[in-house]
């Protein structure tokens, strides 16, 4: 059934908006009970929502952009081809994970990226589209959310400098055509 659906299907059905990070997005929960002012340590002294969920969908020309949100999030696998994420951590490591349904050869089901790592991902497979969600903890904000300098980024971490600028190459492209999100 998922191999019937195209990415347009997905998105309509699903209600999801073009996102400045995650191509389509729509948030499905945030939490009403929150954290008050003072009960975590900064960044989120001034309060924050127990946990946020959404749905986002990639394609080619709508991956996922370079950022870093504070909070911790654990991305999920749905529907569609595999997603190749690459980490960027603050100690000078990378990681590259695949995030998709065979697990047989080692792909996740769930990855978890921990507060404050940038990270990117596109598509790999059929390059279709890939349906997942993202979990946060606690709820974000939007000023928890920071999109990367890719020629900063990409001198800080040169052996994965091609891809970080391969994956913005491709939203750039669309940009140019008018063609996806803005």
């Amino acid at each position: 059934m998922a191999g019937d659906l195209t990415a347009e299907e997905i998105v309509r059905s699903l209600d999801l908006q073009p996102n400045a990070t995650c191509g389509f997005v729509r948030v499905t929960f945030l939490s009403k009970q929150a954290i008050a002012p003072g009960g975590l340590p900064a960044p989120f002294a001034d309060g924050r929502p127990l946990g946020s969920a959404l749905y986002f969908v990639v394609t080619p020309e709508a991956p996922v952009r370079l950022h870093r949100i504070r909070n911790d999030q654990l991305y999920h696998y749905y529907l569609g081809d595999p997603l190749e994420v690459f980490l960027l951590h603050a100690d000078g490591g990378t990681e590259r994970v695949i995030v998709g349904p065979d697990i047989r050869a080692g792909q996740r089901v769930q990855l978890l990226i921990p507060g404050n790592t940038f990270h990117t991902a596109r598509l790999i497979g059929q390059r279709r589209w890939f349906l997942g969600a993202s979990t946060e903890w606690p709820g974000v904000v939007p000023a928890d959310v920071e999109i990367g300098n890719l020629d900063e980024l990409a001198a800080k971490y040169p052996s994965v400098a091609p891809d970080l600028r391969a994956i913005a190459a491709s939203v750039q492209q669309v940009a140019a055509t008018g063609v996806g999100p803005r």
